[in-house]
């Protein structure tokens, strides 16, 4: 294959554009990349050119998107994907051998040279399916919102939208001992939650009240968002228990209407917390980082605690990517997980 990165220079306009490998240095690997996720969230907002990032520009100091004349991703977007799996096809590191497998993120690109500490870090367990290396990093990012949603052994937790991230989602607060509602309105995602260790599934619309009239007035114990859509997040607001916690994980974007902050979300003296992966629950920063939540996410699959390789629905070659990302924004029926495979 030769050596090219998927770039976007406009709203829905990919390209394909040629890698120059240089040679390496002491202490770098090269890796050629043999599958890449793509995100139906993140991702999927950078297509479209709706990403706050493709607008303004972030201050790292300040933390504030600005208004300035350079937004902080210009066109051509050049960092599309952060679900990636490769193996070391030349090496530098002498413990890095030639054939290891690494996960980690370096964009929908057919190679990347890496150092060899980035490497060492993210190897892939010895026999594991390299396609479970893909859900690394939404893998964390569902992880850490369980983590956020502080779960209790035998707590009653909502899960609402039920996309890969929020499948996720719904696994692991299974495994952490909750009892799991799943909610979505797609009967097939519901499905695949029920399979999956949800105890139970329903539509989005009524899920309040029902949940209310299932545990006797009192509402879950804590709700996760994970569709991004306000009329989510305003059911989660209502579903929980009183001075109960509400995890958003999902991505907002714009201008929220709809939610009505003056009755459940105050009367109820709900809690609202944000969960995002550019950093983890303070309370555990001492313990828990990114790193370990990448790793976490990959050997919880290879230790058979995830079972994530059943949310891959559809798989294109890499040469096929445009055409994937078509269907994806086309909400085709069906689909959860699309995965590029790169062929040598």
């Amino acid at each position: 294959m030769t050596p090219s990165a998927l770039i976007l220079n406009a709203p829905r306009e990919l390209a394909f554009e040629p890698l120059e490998l240089r040679p390496l240095a002491d202490g770098e690997v090269l890796i050629r990349t043999l599958y890449s996720g793509i995100s139906a969230g993140t991702e999927l907002s950078q297509y479209r050119g709706t990403n706050p990032f493709m607008h303004r520009r972030f201050d790292e100091k300040s933390r504030l998107f600005v208004a300035d004349d350079e937004p902080s991703w210009p066109y051509p977007v050049r960092t599309l994907g952060y679900e990636e799996v490769g193996e070391i096809v030349e090496s530098r590191a002498e413990d890095l051998p030639i054939g290891a497998r690494v996960f980690g993120t370096w964009n929908h690109r057919s190679h990347f040279i890496a150092p060899a500490d980035y490497a060492r870090e993210r190897l892939m367990p010895k026999g594991a399916d390299p396609r479970i290396g893909i859900f690394s990093h939404i893998g964390a990012v569902a992880l850490n919102g369980v983590h956020d949603a502080n779960i209790r052994i035998g707590d009653l937790v909502a899960v609402f939208g039920l996309g890969v991230p929020g499948q996720i989602v719904v696994q692991a607060a299974t495994r952490s001992g909750a009892q799991v509602i799943a909610i979505d309105p797609d009967p097939l995602r519901r499905e695949i939650a029920l399979k999956h260790g949800a105890w139970l599934a329903m539509e989005p619309q009524g899920a309040a009240e029902r949940i209310k009239e299932m545990t006797g007035g009192r509402g879950a114990d804590s709700c996760i968002e994970v569709s991004g859509v306000a009329a989510a997040l305003g059911e989660a607001i209502r579903a929980v228990a009183y001075a109960s916690r509400v995890v958003a994980m999902g991505f907002l974007q714009g201008e929220i209407g709809g939610i009505r902050f003056g009755e459940e979300f105050h009367h109820n003296r709900v809690q609202l917390i944000c969960s995002q992966i550019s950093g983890v629950a303070p309370e555990a920063s001492h313990r828990w980082s990114k790193p370990r939540l990448w790793r976490t996410a990959v050997e919880l699959q290879h230790r058979g605690l995830l079972d994530l390789l059943p949310l891959i629905t559809h798989e294109a070659r890499f040469e096929d990517a445009p055409a994937m990302f078509d269907r994806i924004d086309k909400g085709e029926s069906g689909l959860l997980q699309a995965v590029l495979r790169f062929e040598p």
